[in-house]
């Protein structure tokens, strides 16, 4: 795939010169193709980026002699797996998150990938603030780089005021500062208050980093937890086993289980309980050789648990949601 950037015509630069005030640095204001809005501009299949960055104003900074920037632009395939289909969903949604996304998106500074160790989930920070985690690894004799467990699809496009990464996903800017809130915020009503009941909520108030696989309501209730009652009518120890089963002491997208997992395509995460999950990848149909999300199994389990939502990011962790509880005994 090519990111065409256009050329100056000798008859832009003409008109340019005859209209009146026309100052020289306008000139190369003007006909500098390479920066990093007009290379967003000049290519179809970024075409939603683009209206977001004209709806934010940011187009013009990107355009300006300012800088470096990196910026982080989701494709439109990215975007209509967002829901963000057409410019008409996108201009559907409020000036405030079409900001913070696209702050989100853009990085200070000249990030080249290519040049990053070899490491998983390299923190760097947002225009914004926002953390951002970005790993490079190899995998069956490919170096795979993803940002936020997103794919980045065309890597190091130069711009004359910094970098193009193109990603494979809208990233979701992470409205929570630590887990805690983000599970409570969330439809998890009855894990939360099992996290609550045993004390390990404010474990989730802490540095971290966490991962946290939280059960939906329905499958606490399939566990035998019906009602907030009932949770709160159990032993704190019991619920305390059970929480315990669903954190890890680490920072993990679904994308880095299918990064780190070897030719078994099965692996295993040790949770704060000194227990372990099997991990096994999850094969893309529509892709041979490909994996597009993972399952958990834990010894009480008779079917594998499928992780039905990823990769909510927050400030001390990251939160996926299951379809099951994990179980020690049957």
């Amino acid at each position: 795939m090519q990111y065409p950037i256009k050329q100056l015509g000798i008859g832009l630069m003409a008109i340019c010169w005859l209209v009146a005030g026309c100052k020289k640095q306008d000139v190369y204001r003007e006909i500098d193709y390479n920066r990093i809005s007009a290379i967003v501009k000049d290519n179809y299949n970024l075409s939603v980026f683009a209206t977001a960055l004209d709806r934010t104003g940011m187009d013009e900074t990107l355009q300006e002699e300012v800088g470096p920037f990196t910026t982080l632009v989701p494709s439109d395939d990215a975007f209509a797996r967002a829901g963000l289909a057409d410019l008409a969903a996108l201009k559907a949604r409020s000036l405030a998150w079409v900001t913070r996304m696209v702050d989100y998106h853009i990085v200070p500074g000249k990030y080249e990938l290519h040049k990053f160790p070899y490491l998983i989930n390299q923190e760097v920070r947002t225009r914004n603030g926002g953390k951002l985690y970005i790993s490079r690894w190899i995998k069956d004799n490919n170096t795979i780089l993803t940002i936020n467990g997103a794919r980045v699809i065309l890597q190091d496009i130069p711009a004359s005021n910094g970098h193009l990464q193109i990603i494979d996903r809208v990233l979701e800017p992470y409205a929570h500062a630590v887990l805690a809130d983000a599970v409570t915020a969330d439809t998890l009503t009855l894990f939360a208050e099992a996290l609550r009941r045993s004390g390990l909520m404010e474990t989730l108030r802490k540095e971290g980093p966490y991962t946290v696989f939280a059960p939906t309501n329905t499958a606490m209730q399939k566990a035998g937890y019906a009602t907030i009652q009932q949770v709160k009518d159990t032993d704190p120890a019991v619920l305390r086993a059970l929480c315990e089963f669903h954190i890890c002491n680490d920072l993990r997208f679904v994308n880095d289980y299918l990064l780190s997992i070897g030719a078994t395509n099965t692996g295993s995460q040790r949770m704060i309980n000194s227990f372990t999950a099997t991990v096994t990848l999850v094969p893309n149909a529509q892709a041979p050789g490909e994996y597009k999300g993972i399952t958990l199994r834990a010894p009480g389990n008779t079917a594998d648990v499928s992780v039905i939502r990823q990769d909510i990011l927050a400030g001390n962790g990251v939160l996926h949601m299951v379809n099951d509880v994990l179980r020690l005994t049957r």
